[in-house]
């Protein structure tokens, strides 16, 4: 097996986010996820870390929340390279570990994190994904399983970018990705853990709302994500695109 499953099966998947540490993903495009969980699609998660690096908790703790957030969020698939926390390396054999990863479940999309990053290892996460996208589509690298490469690639919004390519909707789904974070109770189980952790000491929740609300009125709808493409977009017709001008 090229990771450590903890939840689910390995399974071709419509949608894959890879991140650095559990929770990262239900914040930062859990609703997106959720989304398409609804709409039908396979969608699964990749961790590189356990999170063991963290303030609060520990890796025994974060395993078992992140299990409990991929129910939440309903999920098929949920693995973890178990890299250690805070010393993410880009290196040719994380990249590989990543790429088998990519070979195994064959998303159409991946979620990878923004590369404006204050965290090491988010910046990490969006480089070792990216190349393992490629790298998995190559067909003489020593990897397992045929060669495959994703449709697309998603950047998270990870609060330090200032500029997106698009907004989703995720008004409906907003509750259940609040209740997919609130899981992690060893990380957001009171005032004292998320005010050291979200400075000045903002609730997760809050925090969540706030951001989702101010994408969510860009568009005319209640809450919203934002993710960036490096590619153009083509729209067929214009005059179907939603939103207004004026």
């Amino acid at each position: 097996m090229a990771d450590h499953l903890v939840h689910g099966e390995i399974t071709q998947l419509d949608l894959l986010s890879i991140a650095a540490h559990p929770d990262d993903c239900e914040i930062t495009c859990g609703g997106l996820m959720i989304k398409s969980v609804r709409m039908g699609r396979k969608v699964g998660a990749l961790d590189l870390t356990q999170g063991e690096m963290g303030t609060f908790g520990d890796k025994t703790d974060r395993m078992v929340e992140l299990k409990a957030a991929a129910d939440i969020m309903g999920l098929v698939y949920r693995g973890n390279l178990r890299m250690p926390d805070s010393a993410v390396e880009y290196n040719q054999e994380n990249k590989l570990r990543v790429a088998q990863v990519i070979r195994d479940t064959r998303p159409e999309a991946v979620i990878v994190p923004h590369w404006e990053q204050r965290h090491p290892d988010h910046l990490a996460c969006c480089r070792l994904a990216y190349d393992a996208c490629f790298l998995a589509g190559l067909k003489k690298i020593d990897l397992n399983g045929e060669p495959f490469r994703p449709h697309k690639i998603l950047y998270a919004y990870y609060y330090r970018n200032r500029e997106f390519t698009f907004l989703t909707d995720i008004s409906e789904v907003f509750d259940q990705k609040c209740e997919a974070v609130l899981v992690y109770k060893s990380q957001f189980g009171g005032n004292e853990q998320s005010g050291r952790i979200f400075e000045p000491g903002q609730d997760i929740v809050d925090l969540m709302q706030t951001r989702a609300h101010h994408f969510g009125q860009l568009v005319g709808v209640e809450y919203a994500e934002a993710y960036t493409i490096k590619e153009h977009i083509l729209i067929d017709d214009p005059q179907n695109m939603p939103v207004r001008s004026i």
